[in-house]
């Protein structure tokens, strides 16, 4: 669950620390005061974009950390998986964001992308904010939903690994079946290149070998010189070189030795020397009758690189690339010159992974009508209970042709009020319904999903009195089996909270703040009192505070 959330320079909010609990966790606070970036905040962690607007006035950089205490399976094999195992069952996350509109992650401490970051928060946070709710106009969210609660992932996974292979030999078919004359160019242009590249005949580090040797042959005079300079240093006239005297010295330490031992290390040291000079000597000899000017060779080598300089430009790779590029021609080649076996092939291919996919897609499908009659059902109960006593829900089925989603398209129709024949959600349902609707399922689903936090933002938006009521039960029922963080406007709601914290916006010395505080009991009864009767709070608004405080604690 979350445990604690960091901001520091976010919108109005300067620095603050939320320390979450389990339980329902209420925000309040007045229109405007900041409720909004607590949210744009936790977004933040789990990934999301995020603008540098959000920046605070003033600052260059904002940071946001969260830590994640008791994480469940889920949570822990995907950070394994991310290679960011968890520390303790503990884990931080941290991201800074810059006027430059560059951001940085981290997670348990280390560097992480922002993609990382969008695929743990999935099994971290589920947040339900207002624009979700007209996401239920949309029916290609619904199948979503039941696939969620029939536990179709696995089966869906193999389909779509199938389906994703039909695809690819449905599209080489249509490649093979393409115009007559555009493979005939395409077999032509082959020939040519291939033919091409291997008489070029370019081997693996030729171009390297070749530009070493065009070196040599062209500094021949200056490599010869300086060859016979280093020879004569070592060599010298009348045995006056370098390496006879070292020799000699050898031979005058070895004679001091014979008079006091702590010389012979420095003679057998020059010794050494000696013969290493020599065989130095040697090699520079051996270099040197090496040594040849070949004209003819350079030429050679010159029209080589020119060759290779023309292929690389003409293929846009490096020569060391050219071989496999013309292996791959070939076989390209081959395959448009063996076209009516391949074709053959190819349509059985096709023709089988279809057959696969489309069966297990009635299977899916079956699985999916199943589990949606049962949703429906769970879902229509729970908005019963919220305030719609006469709502009937019902799954609608159409059969597509094979996509990503298998053969199904499916959509919940809502009938709101008795005689009323159910139609599509976005034709029928209002703000209200929408609210208690997404939470419905959100309730239904919870029991299938496995993340421990679930945020409401504004979820009562278009209800009141008793619906709200209502909605915060279900919330409270909800958070006996998860975390829960709601934003509300409804004194009903934030009553019945575990845990309640408000956020308040201050101006001080013309800049203003939002802070976020945890409320004991009588700050709680005055905020209910603000949220029923407005900025002048009656005696009789706390009283009716305190009277729904001590009626949630008897739930």
């Amino acid at each position: 669950m979350l445990k604690t959330l960091y901001i520091e320079n976010i919108a109005v909010i300067e620095k603050t620390s939320i320390d979450f609990e389990s339980g329902l966790n209420v925000l309040t606070g007045e229109t405007g005061a900041g409720k909004s970036i607590v949210i744009d905040s936790i977004n933040a962690i789990m990934g999301q974009r995020t603008s540098k607007d959000i920046i605070r006035t003033g600052a260059q950089s904002a940071f946001v950390s969260a830590i994640f205490e008791n994480l469940n399976p889920s949570a822990c094999a995907a950070l394994e998986e991310a290679g960011y195992p968890p520390e303790d069952g503990e884990l931080v996350v941290q991201r800074s964001l810059s006027l430059s509109g560059k951001s940085s992650c981290k997670i348990n401490g280390r560097p992480a992308t922002v993609s990382t970051l969008r695929g743990l928060s999935a099994h971290l946070i589920n947040i339900h904010g207002q624009h979700e709710s007209y996401e239920l106009f949309s029916p290609d969210t619904h199948l979503g939903y039941i696939d969620s609660y029939g536990g179709t992932n696995e089966l869906k996974n193999s389909y779509l690994e199938k389906y994703r292979e039909y695809k690819i030999l449905k599209k080489k078919l249509n490649e093979a079946n393409s115009d007559e004359s555009a493979r005939l160019r395409e077999i032509d242009l082959l020939q040519f290149q291939s033919t091409e590249l291997f008489d070029a005949d370019v081997q693996i580090g030729e171009e390297e070998e070749l530009e070493a040797e065009r070196a040599s042959l062209m500094n021949f005079e200056k490599i010869f010189s300086l060859l016979n300079k280093a020879k004569l240093m070592l060599d010298g006239e009348d045995a006056d070189g370098g390496a006879e005297a070292v020799d000699m010295a050898a031979t005058a330490m070895q004679n001091a030795a014979a008079y006091n031992s702590e010389y012979e290390e420095i003679a057998d040291n020059l010794t050494d020397i000696y013969y290493n000079l020599r065989d130095c000597t040697e090699a520079i000899s051996d270099a040197i009758d090496n040594l040849e000017s070949d004209p003819r060779r350079l030429e050679e080598i010159e029209e080589r690189l020119d060759l290779f300089g023309r292929l690389t430009r003409k293929y846009n790779c490096p020569a060391d690339e050219l071989p496999a590029l013309a292996e791959q021609m070939q076989t390209r080649l081959e395959e448009l010159l063996n076209y009516d076996k391949n074709r053959s092939e190819l349509i059985e291919a096709c023709e089988n992974a279809e057959k696969e996919a489309l069966s297990l897609a009635k299977e899916l499908s079956e699985k999916r009508k199943n589990a949606a009659s049962v949703f429906a059902a769970a879902v229509r109960d729970e908005m019963r209970f919220l305030n719609m006593p006469n709502v009937e829900l019902v799954p609608k089925f159409e059969t597509t042709e094979l996509s990503s989603e298998g053969i199904d398209k499916a959509e919940l129709l809502i009938s709101a009020n008795p005689g009323e024949t159910p139609r599509p959600v976005a034709k029928i349902a209002s703000g209200g319904e929408l609210s208690r609707m997404m939470l419905a399922i959100k309730t239904v689903l919870a029991a299938t999903d496995d993340v421990d936090t679930l945020i409401f933002d504004e979820v009562d938006t278009g209800i009141s009195g008793s619906a709200a009521e209502k909605v915060g039960l279900k919330l409270k029922e909800v958070s006996k089996d998860s975390q829960v963080l709601c934003v509300t406007h409804q004194a009903q709601i934030a009553a019945l909270a575990d845990h309640h914290y408000l956020i308040e916006k201050r101006v001080e010395q013309g800049r203003t703040f939002t802070v976020v505080n945890g409320l004991d009991r009588e700050a709680r009864v005055r905020e209910l009192a603000r949220i029923i009767g407005g900025v002048n709070i009656t005696q009789a608004a706390l009283s009716h505070a305190e009277d729904m405080i001590n009626n949630a604690s008897e739930m």
